[in-house]
């Protein structure tokens, strides 16, 4: 079988066959093939039957003014790239909500800097929501997913590809590389992504995707309860960002 599609069918197998939709997230740096991997889980996933939509959490950018106000950093890259909120309030949380409940795919275009109006769709049943992204093991977002699959390749091979995307320079110490290598240490520091995710696939070479780490089968902290999947939930490292993530997946105050 050709490496690509071993990787996609192991990816897919652990993805149980309950009624609620289940939230797959995609993540990994900067030019390692996250759109590309997730577009194909998704054609994978449907060759199975299964529904799936597609989104990312590039689509759900703040403004450039926001994201540059405070520099071109690391730091900036870090803390002021996406807007979360949104990203909850539109896709993830009614996702999270079940079948019905009325999401949107895209908020911002970051090509025009635009808000996006796209029309709200209904969550479809027995689906599979395919996210891919940087970051996308934040505190702010890493309770909602079912499945997390890290892609990882050294700086020098994801430098080359966004050099050869986007024409960007191939150095990975220019200023406009370094930043976003440098982002992405800030997030292993805090997150720890590669070894928080379920799944860690190494796409140093795209023909030849290779499992480096990954959960069991069914993975350990899962629980199918009729209809229901039931998972303990993951915690950043770091305490704050950890405090962070128990105080947003603790269920609404009652007022009392």
């Amino acid at each position: 079988m050709d490496p690509r599609e071993t990787v996609l069918a192991h990816v897919a197998g652990l993805l149980p066959d309950v009624r609620r939709p289940l939230l797959v997230a995609v993540d990994g740096p900067d030019g390692v093939g996250k759109t590309h991997f997730a577009d194909a889980l998704a054609g994978h996933l449907r060759g199975r039957g299964r529904a799936v939509a597609r989104s990312s959490v590039d689509s759900f950018h703040h403004p450039r003014e926001h994201r540059h106000a405070l520099g071109r950093t690391a730091e900036s890259v870090w803390t002021r790239s996406f807007d979360y909120q949104a990203m909850r309030r539109e896709l993830l949380d009614p996702w999270l909500a079940g079948p019905g409940a009325r999401y949107r795919a895209a908020w911002h275009d970051v090509a025009t800097d635009a808000h996006v109006d796209v029309a709200a769709e209904p969550v479809p049943e027995h689906a599979v929501l395919v996210v891919d992204g940087i970051f996308a093991q934040r505190p702010e977002i890493n309770q909602a997913w079912d499945l997390v699959v890290f892609l990882d390749a050294p700086p020098a091979v994801t430098v080359a590809r966004l050099a050869g995307r986007d024409r960007t320079p191939p150095d990975p110490e220019h200023p406009d590389q370094r930043r976003y290598l440098d982002a992405q240490r800030l997030y292993a520091d805090t997150c720890d992504p590669r070894g928080q995710a379920d799944v860690l696939v190494d796409l140093t070479d795209l023909a030849a995707p290779r499992v480096v780490a990954s959960v069991a089968e069914p993975p350990p902290g899962w629980a199918v309860d009729g209809d229901e999947l039931l998972r303990t939930v993951r915690l950043p490292r770091d305490a704050v960002a950890a405090a962070y993530a128990v105080n947003r997946a603790a269920p609404p105050s009652s007022g009392r």
